[in-house]
Formats: structure tokens, sequence, C-alpha cells
């Protein structure tokens, strides 16, 4: 068969699939990291009421978990990266293994509150990605009836910051009805999709946190970081 012609290619740079580098040894066992991120600052937010509800399942399913607060957290580029909160957002994101984010709802989308969370954590800091390779679970919560507006949204998000979004979501819609006095979320098949999703989170941290550094390895960063410069 003849070989293809591909004059743009720089084959040395191009590596067959490694299925050792797919199935370390050994393989780490601390339990998962996972960083819960929120997008409201009112005082009852059903966003941060929802984490919190994810969060229990995920330490019951052996994760250590951290929730961010972003109350404080300035507005992105009003203040140097050394900020306290951008410092302790940016730090919490470089721990993690694994995320949730979930975002209320607004005019069709995600709130201001969780995208400036996100307009903080660059994709490179130095050598240290804080968001690539890692796992992601959305969720959202709704005033109204059902949408998937906010998930589709964090997905693309996800997408861009190099994360592993999971096929699982969750969106719970008429928030205020889903959560009793005492904060917590009532029984429904709205709570059963919220466990089915952390679920899932954890079982795709597990089976690619010791892989993600092999899998995000790309030619084409490979090309650009060996090659010579092009000549005028």
């Amino acid at each position: 068969m003849t070989e293809p012609e591909l004059p743009a290619l720089h084959p040395e740079y191009l590596e067959p699939v490694d299925l050792a580098r797919l199935e370390p040894q050994p393989r780490v066992d601390h339990p998962p990291r996972i960083l819960l991120l929120y997008g409201s600052l009112r005082p009852r937010s059903f966003s941060r009421l929802l984490v919190l509800e994810a969060e229990r399942i995920l330490k019951v399913l052996g994760a250590e978990t951290r929730v961010f607060d972003p109350t404080d957290l300035p507005v992105a580029d009003s203040v140097p990266a050394t900020h306290p909160k951008v410092q302790e957002l940016r730090k919490l994101s470089i721990w993690s293994e694994g995320q949730v984010w979930c975002s209320p709802e607004r005019h069709g989308n995600i709130t201001a509150v969780f995208k400036n969370q996100i307009d903080w954590l660059p994709l490179s800091e130095g050598s240290i990605r804080p968001t690539q390779g890692r796992t992601l679970a959305v969720m959202q919560v709704s005033g109204g009836s059902q949408s998937f507006n906010s998930v589709n949204g964090l997905r693309v998000l996800g997408r861009w910051m190099r994360m592993f979004t999971i096929p699982n979501q969750s969106s719970v819609p008429m928030a205020y009805t889903q959560f009793g006095d005492d904060d917590r979320m009532k029984p429904s098949p709205l709570y059963d999709r919220m466990v089915d999703v952390m679920e899932e989170l954890m079982k795709f941290t597990w089976l690619l946190r010791d892989r993600a550094d092999y899998l995000v390895d790309r030619y084409s960063e490979r090309n650009s970081e060996h090659r010579l410069p092009e000549k005028l």
C-alpha cells in the first residue's frame, strides 16, 4: 500500500499510540481530589446548596473535596493575579483532579459570578495548567421550568479549558421547591440524577487521572516546541 504524501506533517513528532501509557503502573491510590464551584452570591444560593449536596455524595464515594466560595473574588483583571482570592482559586484548581461546576441560569445563560471564576483560571501558568486533563461534571439550577442552557454553556467552557467533561449532567428546575427549610435537597428523581452524576464523575476521575498527561499530549505542541523557526 502506497504511503500517503503528507508534506505538511513533521513525522518525527507524530507518535503511535503507546498502549503501556494507557495502562499505567503503578496507579496512584489517594482519594480523588474534587473541587466544586458554584455561581451565586445570594445568602440562600440554590447553586451552592446543590453543590453541597453533591459534595456529600462525593465524600461517601471516597473523594477529598473542596468548595470554593466566590464571595470577594474581584472581577477578572481588575486586580493583579496575586490577590488572595485569586490565588486561593488557582491553587485549588491545581490541587484538583476533577471538578464540579454548578451555575444558576440567568437570562438564558450562566451567571457572571460563575464565569468570573473561570476567567481567573489561565490555560497555563508557566509549566502548570490549572484545568487541563481534569474531569468535569456540570450542573445548573433554574427558577422556572427545566432548561439546559447553563449546562450547555458550561460544557463549552470545559472544552475550552481542556477538561474531560463527563456525559451525564444535572439540571434542577424550580430549585426553590427542591430544598427544604433545612436547606437539604428533597428526595426526588432530580436528587437521584445528581447522585448519578457524582457517581459517574468519580468513575471517570479514577479512570483518567493516571492517564491525563498522556491523553492531552498533542502533536501540535510537540511540533511547536521542537521545530526550527520557519524561513521567511
